[in-house]
């Protein structure tokens, strides 16, 4: 599909990709329906209270036992992937940047699993068929350095450093071209090209490095691994900690 585009054929497309990419649209300057409501600090802390939760039923444990920046850290993760996630499927699909403010995007609260997300359907429309170094460089400083860093911003005052804050994202951005090249491999080699080229730029260089077999490993660590009884839980497969 080449440009303009419709914010329903590139939701309906990227959707396909699995739950982390699904992503509706509501007309831009409208402001959706409950249970729709735009990230605040009491969703934000609804959703870190949640993942606490979870994460003190997994490792047996009260919530009290779970370090806050440990849950907030972890929430975070999960909301960088759905920011990137349908951001990135959009830009390999369509060389298209989908990178509205953080304050026009909707949520809903949601226990376990993706948190439902709503664009504005201004966010569709844009440039198609940008080179892979200006694609690059527009999801750098439109989409990391929009709502990303809003993001980072907000879970940052639940005292979580920023190097974790960038190496989630980092996590988040590769973690999301994994799967778009499991569903689409016809989508690996553009996947493949412009994934490099973002991770060099900032806020995400240095965030990571690659591994002399080609894998990708972050250079911090989420730290769910110490929501577990004594801090011995199991580490992530991109981990700076795993060896």
């Amino acid at each position: 599909m080449t440009g303009p585009f419709t914010a329903g054929a590139v939701t309906e497309e990227i959707a396909a990709l699995g739950p982390f990419f699904a992503v509706q649209a509501h007309p831009s300057g409208t402001e959706p329906s409950p249970p729709w409501q735009p990230m605040s600090r009491p969703l934000l802390e609804a959703r870190v209270a949640d993942v606490r939760d979870w994460l003190a039923v997994a490792g047996g444990r009260s919530p009290d036992a779970v370090e806050l920046r440990v849950a907030a850290s972890v929430a975070h993760l999960g909301l960088a992937a759905r920011l990137v996630s349908p951001a990135l499927a959009a830009a390999v699909l369509h060389g298209l940047v989908l990178a509205p403010a953080l304050a026009d995007a909707r949520w809903q609260p949601a226990t376990g699993g993706p948190a439902p997300l709503s664009l504005p359907d201004g966010a569709f429309a844009g440039e198609s068929a940008l080179s892979p170094t200006r694609l690059a460089d527009e999801l750098s400083s439109r989409l990391l350095d929009g709502p990303l860093r809003e993001l980072a911003d907000a879970v940052a005052e639940f005292s979580v450093s920023r190097h974790i804050l960038w190496g989630n994202t980092a996590s988040a951005v590769n973690g999301a071209a994994t799967m778009i090249t499991a569903a689409r491999p016809d989508l690996t080699a553009r996947t493949r090209t412009l994934i490099p080229l973002l991770l060099e730029r900032p806020p995400l260089r240095d965030t990571s490095v690659t591994t002399p077999d080609g894998a990708f490993r972050r250079r911090s660590c989420c730290l769910i691994y110490r929501a577990a009884p004594g801090g011995e839980g199991a580490l992530c497969g991109d981990c700076a900690l795993s060896r």
